[in-house]
């Protein structure tokens, strides 16, 4: 079994070298992952992730566990059975207590989606409280698809092996008359390590595996492959059903307007507004910002074959 500190190294590395989140230095995570090496510098790391840090500690605690314990890593990341001790009460007064007053009053939709059957896995987040999915629905969709994409983790089946690179065959997210699906399979070329360093080991076609910001993370047993595709296609689920909601008035309709202050975490923050919706100022290259309207989730996905994702 992966330590907990290895998981989580080895779904954090890939945004964190591309300074999505976490700390600067993400050289330094991926020697962790690619070495192996298990110590409290590592554990320190993983503390400042500040996305996906509390909830882990979410999880561990509904669970009486600790937060890099192994299974409640694999809960955030892929999903296992303890998200099921996180009842939907539970997750929607976490982000309520997380974000604030000002997420309670303008952007209500994840704290529903919570109540409605969400649990604290990274593609909840990524689909219910980032704000890439409400810029769907303001067009065009192209940008905010290859975010949410390649932000979810997702899983594949490997056909060959290349080096450093691996051909996967995967269902890409697809947004089709205002819904999220799966589309057909493809093969993508995916990333197996850099500078001699790895994620995974011993990667062979034929594995699944996981998939986040086009790297390959991790082999998935069958139990894993389906934990990942259940999680997905619920929040798929909760995600359709906001987005099939009339957008007037919604908390899924970007707007832009001046920064009142509602303070998230390192990637951005999100800015409440008196119209009940709100806007997610993001870092880019060179300490610039970028406002990005409000998402929220809500998507119902169709079956997914594990053996051809």
């Amino acid at each position: 079994m992966t330590p907990g500190p290895l998981l989580f190294a080895r779904y954090a590395y890939p945004p964190n070298s591309m300074g999505y989140c976490g700390p600067g230095d993400s050289g330094e995570l991926l020697e962790y992952a690619g070495n192996g090496v298990v110590d409290r510098g590592l554990a320190a790391i993983a503390h400042r992730f500040l996305g996906a840090w509390p909830y882990l500690s979410l999880i561990a605690a509904a669970s009486g566990r600790q937060p890099l314990d192994t299974d409640v890593v694999e809960a955030y990341w892929v999903g296992n059975q303890l998200l099921r001790n996180v009842p939907g009460a539970l997750l929607a007064a976490h982000l309520s207590d997380r974000f604030g007053r000002g997420l309670a009053a303008a952007r209500t939709d994840p704290v529903q989606l919570a109540l409605l059957g969400g649990r604290p896995h990274h593609n909840f987040h990524v689909f219910a409280v980032y704000p890439w999915t409400g810029l769907l629905r303001a067009g065009p969709a192209a940008e905010p698809l290859r975010v949410l994409n390649s932000c979810r983790i997702s899983w594949g089946t490997v056909t060959a092996v290349d080096g450093e690179m691996a051909d996967v065959r995967v269902r890409p997210l697809l947004y089709d008359h205002g819904r999220l699906r799966l589309g057909e399979p493809a093969v993508q070329r995916m990333l197996t390590g850099s500078r001699g360093y790895r994620l995974a080991y011993d990667v062979q076609p034929g594995d699944v595996v996981s998939l986040h910001w086009n790297w390959i993370c991790d082999v998935l047993s069958d139990t894993q492959a389906s934990e990942l595709c259940k999680a997905t296609m619920r929040v798929f689920r909760l995600v359709n059903h906001a987005l099939g909601r009339p957008s007037v008035g919604s908390a899924l309709e970007p707007v832009i307007r001046p920064a009142v202050g509602l303070s998230v975490r390192g990637s951005g923050t999100f800015v409440p507004s008196a119209a009940g919706t709100a806007r997610y100022v993001m870092k880019t290259q060179g300490d610039a910002s970028a406002s990005r309207g409000a998402d929220d989730g809500g998507a119902a996905g169709p079956d997914v074959s594990l053996a051809d994702p």
